[in-house]
């Protein structure tokens, strides 16, 4: 059976999930962002197998979302995140505040997150990039854009 290709819909969601919709996708973004950049780390944290967490790692790359940088003569390699790839963390970060308020229990969350500007425990806050004031699904009036399907 073959896989719809989400890239090809005129819906930026669709096409974000074409990129990183993958469940274990966040998590590697997850992992790289915090550190571990080596494909044996990643797996070892992850428990995914080589050949799911070889198919996803080149998937980021082929879509730009990490570079694969050797660190050794060996043929081995780290990934970073590129610029695209930061920007997707920026909504890893959203789905860490969703699933903290909705999922952590009792316990709590299980990562604070301290903003280096302030200094402080705090968390994402969506806002309007023009006002600056709170921006949420109820707050805002969908319209068609220049790249919206006929």
């Amino acid at each position: 059976m073959q896989r719809t290709n989400f890239g090809e819909i005129a819906c930026s969601i669709a096409r974000t999930l074409d990129v990183a919709g993958e469940p274990w996708s966040p998590l590697i973004l997850r992992d790289v962002w915090v550190g571990l950049t080596r494909f044996e780390q990643i797996q070892a944290d992850l428990g995914i197998s080589r050949k799911v967490l070889t198919e996803r790692l080149n998937h980021l790359v082929e879509h730009g979302v990490l570079e694969r940088r050797p660190y050794d003569r060996r043929p081995r390699y780290e990934y970073v995140l590129t610029e695209k790839g930061t920007e997707l963390v920026d909504m890893v970060m959203v789905m860490v505040g969703w699933g903290d308020k909705w999922l952590a229990g009792e316990a709590g969350p299980p990562v604070l997150y301290r903003h280096h500007a302030c200094g402080e425990i705090s968390h994402v806050d969506l806002r309007c990039a023009h006002c600056g004031v709170p921006m949420h699904a109820g707050d805002v009036e969908l319209l068609p854009g220049p790249g919206a399907a006929a």
